[in-house]
């Protein structure tokens, strides 16, 4: 008791104070009974707070076990590596030894809430960007997290899933990305507005803003797709349409025989003629207004191309006569000339139309020419041959041949080299006459060089050959006789000495006169003529016709008239093959 004071001494002073006053033992009684009520209710008072106290530290006992179980449970721990050891004792010693636990779990708990609730953030953040409902950014409402499983395997399911979405979603960039450059390279070889362009897909897709903070949802990416399929399509379309444009630009400049400066100026159009839809990549490359300028152009051209069409006609038809020239076929020039001038002036036939069917023609007369070139090629091959055997039949008659004058070797040499090339013109014209055959029974129509069939210049020339080398044998015969004539008579009738290297009956065969016609009165054929045309080989056609034996000379030369009613393929055509 507090300074010494204890129930039985207040009690003692408590007797004194009746002592002195006189109270009776009733009324003490009394007292005394009722002091005893107050002690009993105190005490009573004080049990029944000692035991409220006991059940609230036992239900906090118990409900610090079931927590401990829920935690533990939660959180997936083992309860053995968990519960406390010390189970027994008072109450407030097992309370004080769970007390740590709880407090360690519990802590642990809300970390664990805390990364439930950051992962499954940003699971929900990616599927609203997917989905669309959530733009990039954009911060979204936490979420509820059962705190009833806290284990680390939902953990890292959910772990799992952020990582599948995050790979989803940096797919979904990259191809969001890809697209926006497909777009960007498309409007660029359009012409067109990019960032108009792309941001009608949508407002994150401007360059400006961050890559990991475009749109990635579906909508987004569909309408991309969209966009590309709708780009690649109008790149598709304006390329055929400027291939097109291209390829009239070039048949127009190529009838009106356009400069190359003036064809320059359409190089960025032209480029890309025959280029596939990926491989034109330059900027503006299929712009509406470089279209437009094409067209402008192909329109120009077409409208002057009317008032030049007599000079393109006629152009095409000394292309033609050329290319008849060099097969040596003969064609009415002048008919021609005349039918093609009244068919331009008379405007019955489209400028196109006649330009494609003289480019028809000039097709078939190549055509004709290169299957004329072989025999061409042999023909030439015959006529040096034969220049080259009247050059030998020169100079075999030259007394003076052997003479040491000045070019006398260079011209032994030449002999040599010719007695070669004129052992071979048999064989030539044995090839030529097959070929020659060949080609006529193959179309049905006599081979003509410059009017004159050839295989008759070839059996003219075979007989004229047979005809010079009896002449031959006619004059070693002769010579034979003056030989054995002055081998017994030494002396001529007057007196005078005959040479044995003159026989008096010498035969000079057939050649050109100064004037240009033969010995024997016959004028020179113009089979070796190309119809008024001159070329290189001139000289030697002309070597040839004062050849002895060369084709054609005593020939009669036949010559067909050509008729044409249309300027078509037999208005330009040759009269023969």
């Amino acid at each position: 008791m507090a300074g010494g004071i204890t129930c039985g001494s207040l009690l003692q002073k408590l007797q004194l104070v009746w002592d002195e006053v006189g109270e009776s033992d009733e009324d003490r009684d009394k007292v005394l009974y009722q002091l005893d009520q107050e002690c009993l209710d105190v005490y009573k008072r004080k049990v029944d707070q000692a035991t409220n106290s006991r059940d609230l530290l036992i239900q906090a006992l118990d409900d610090s076990k079931i927590e401990l179980a829920r935690l533990l449970s939660a959180l997936g721990e083992k309860a053995i590596a968990r519960t406390p050891e010390k189970t027994s004792g008072t109450i407030k010693q097992q309370l004080a030894a769970i007390a740590p636990t709880l407090e360690q779990l519990n802590k642990k708990k809300n970390e664990r809430v805390r990364e439930f609730v950051s992962v499954q953030s940003q699971i929900d953040q990616i599927c609203g960007e997917i989905a669309g409902t959530t733009e990039v950014g954009e911060q979204v409402a936490t979420p509820r997290v059962n705190e009833d499983d806290l284990t680390l395997e939902r953990l890292e399911d959910f772990r799992s899933q952020l990582q599948e979405l995050e790979k989803e979603k940096s797919n979904r960039l990259e191809k969001v990305l890809e697209y926006v450059s497909m777009v960007h390279d498309l409007c660029t070889v359009l012409g067109m507005d990019f960032l108009s362009t792309v941001t009608e897909v949508h407002s994150s897709l401007d360059d400006s803003i961050a890559d990991n903070c475009k749109s990635i949802s579906d909508d987004t990416l569909s309408k991309l797709d969209q966009t590309v399929a709708t780009l690649h399509e109008d790149k598709k379309l304006r390329l055929s349409k400027l291939q097109e444009l291209a390829g009239q630009l070039y048949d127009l400049w190529d009838l009106m025989d356009a400069p190359m400066q003036e064809r320059s100026m359409f190089d960025h159009v032209t480029c890309n003629r025959s280029a596939s839809v990926d491989e034109v990549t330059a900027p503006g490359a299929l712009a509406l207004d470089l279209i437009e300028q094409t067209q402008t152009e192909v329109q120009r051209l077409d409208e002057l191309k009317y008032s030049k069409m007599k000079e393109i006609a006629f152009k095409k038809q000394t292309e033609l006569e050329d290319i008849y020239a060099g097969a040596h076929t003969v064609i009415d020039t002048a008919a021609a000339h005349l039918k093609l001038l009244s068919l331009i002036e008379a405007g019955n036939i489209e400028p196109t139309e006649l330009i494609a069917d003289m480019e028809g023609q000039i097709t078939k007369a190549k055509e004709e020419a290169l299957s004329r070139k072989d025999i061409l090629d042999k023909v030439e091959k015959w006529m040096s041959a034969c220049e080259e055997e009247s050059w030998l039949e020169d100079y075999n008659r030259d007394d003076n041949r052997y003479n040491s004058s000045r070019g006398a070797h260079l011209n032994l040499k030449r002999a040599e080299k010719a007695r070669i090339l004129v052992s071979k013109i048999p064989a030539l014209v044995e090839t030529l006459v097959a070929k020659t055959r060949a080609w006529e029974e193959s179309r049905g129509l006599s081979f003509m060089y410059d009017g004159v069939p050839l295989l008759a210049m070839l059996d003219e020339y075979v007989m004229l050959r047979e005809e010079r080398e009896e002449d031959k044998k006619r004059m070693k015969e002769q010579k034979r006789y003056v030989e054995q004539k002055l081998s017994t008579d030494h002396e001529g009738p007057f007196g005078s000495r005959v040479s044995p290297n003159r026989p008096a009956t010498a035969k000079k065969l057939p050649g050109p006169k100064a004037n240009g016609t033969s010995i024997n009165g016959t004028p020179p054929s113009r089979r070796l003529s190309i119809n008024g045309r001159s070329g290189g080989k001139d000289s030697k056609r002309d070597s040839l016709r004062a050849t002895p034996a060369s084709p054609g000379n005593g020939a009669t030369a036949a010559k067909e008239d050509t008729t044409s009613s249309h300027i078509s393929g037999a208005d330009l055509a040759p009269n023969t093959p």
